[in-house]
């Protein structure tokens, strides 16, 4: 059992830095963070360097960048927000989920802990979407030198686990596991499934699929629309929803045109975040098709969180966040044959997938963010005691 949290007098200060929050999954760890770490007995400031315009105005969270501001600016003013943080707040640990706006400031730190929340290889991702062998060779540096000096690295997964110290050289003594978590009251959308796609403008009488994803290869939509050949000719009414933005758009319509399922295909592009429970709660499965580098796969959370059932790749952390729900959520492979196969056998019924409630209530069990926010405690105390 997890200790409860403590009370809110003489908490330590934990100090993040990060690309944003409330986007992408590194930026919902800092906002969940940001909201629960204070209960769970650990004071929070963040600096990143995207703000959101929408977010709240929280005065526990600051951005360093102007929007098109250079490569050298961006370092430059990471370095002097971190000086001034150090300074202001006196932090008792600085939590670092980015390498690249945590190192202009590591000699800064000195004598404070550090900890290194890692969200993923940025290096290895770099290399899937095409970067040259010297810009991922300098990535792979600066991560390596950052995760080198932390004292603590959290990761999502047992996956990630793995990957760090494999690929990083960091001791298993100083990783921890602390799985990825969900608002898990914003997406327990309380509308039908009827209701759900009437909001999102969506056919009340097709099965429809749905998958959010950045718009990036490692993401797995080629496979997906390879895979929806097969899925089309075993159920033909089916409707794949996908959701999101990314250099691969154009082709990924191109693809599906070519292929003659273009009618069974829907580009949303991106999706508020308000409208996102009601789109995943819209679908009778999430589809999460990844190829390489998942370390915890949110969307498969979220989606259950609403409801609906995650059918994800044998990938990454992938299957840690739905295998012990139901064995059937997990492709037996990759490739768009395996995809196509689970997603037949699930649309007509061959196989049974979890209730609407049954996901729902594994997600708050499992992966809530007041009980990510108490383990992250617990991996701070350690340095803190």
């Amino acid at each position: 059992m997890l200790e409860q949290p403590t009370p809110n007098t003489g908490q330590p200060m934990s100090l993040h830095i990060g690309i944003e929050c409330d986007r992408g999954g590194a930026g919902r760890v800092i906002s969940e963070l940001m909201a629960h770490l204070p209960s769970a007995g650990v004071g929070f400031r963040g600096i990143v360097a995207n703000r959101p315009a929408d977010l709240e105005c929280n005065d526990n969270l600051h951005s360093f960048a102007h929007p098109g501001a250079s490569l050298m600016k961006r370092l430059m003013n990471a370095r002097s927000s971190i000086r001034a943080a150090l300074e202001e707040f006196k932090p008792d640990i600085v939590a670092s989920h980015f390498a690249m706006y945590s190192a202009p400031g590591m000699d800064l730190f000195k004598n404070t802990p550090t900890i290194s929340h890692f969200h993923g290889p940025w290096a290895d991702e770099s290399r899937q979407e095409g970067a040259g062998a010297g810009a991922v060779a300098a990535k792979s540096c600066l991560e390596r030198s950052v995760y080198k000096r932390s004292h603590r690295v959290i990761v999502l997964s047992k996956a990630f686990a793995d990957l760090v110290t494999e690929q990083y050289g960091v001791g298993p003594d100083r990783v921890r596991l602390v799985p990825g978590s969900v608002d898990t009251e914003r997406f327990k959308v309380s509308t039908s499934r009827y209701d759900s796609r009437e909001r999102c403008g969506l056919p009340q009488d097709r099965p429809i699929l749905v998958s959010v994803r950045r718009l990036v290869n490692r993401m797995g939509l080629s496979s997906l629309l390879d895979a929806m050949q097969d899925v089309v000719r075993a159920v033909p009414d089916v409707l794949l929803c996908i959701a999101g933005q990314g250099p691969l758009r154009q082709r990924l319509e191109g693809q599906a045109d070519h292929l003659g399922i273009a009618e069974n295909v829907r580009f949303l592009g991106f999706v508020h975040d308000p409208d996102l429970p009601y789109l995943y709660r819209a679908a009778d499965i999430n589809v999460v098709p990844t190829t390489a580098l998942e370390g915890f796969g949110l969307v498969a959370a979220e989606a259950m969180a609403a409801g609906t059932p995650s059918m994800v790749t044998p990938i990454g952390g992938l299957p840690e966040v739905v295998s012990d729900l139901s064995p059937n959520l997990v492709f037996s492979g990759a490739t768009s044959s395996e995809i196509a196969a689970g997603l037949i056998a699930a649309l007509k019924g061959t196989i049974e997938l979890p209730t609407d409630e049954d996901c729902r209530s594994y997600v708050h069990r499992r992966f809530n963010s007041r009980l990510m926010a108490l383990r992250t405690a617990d991996v701070y105390r350690e340095l803190t005691g």
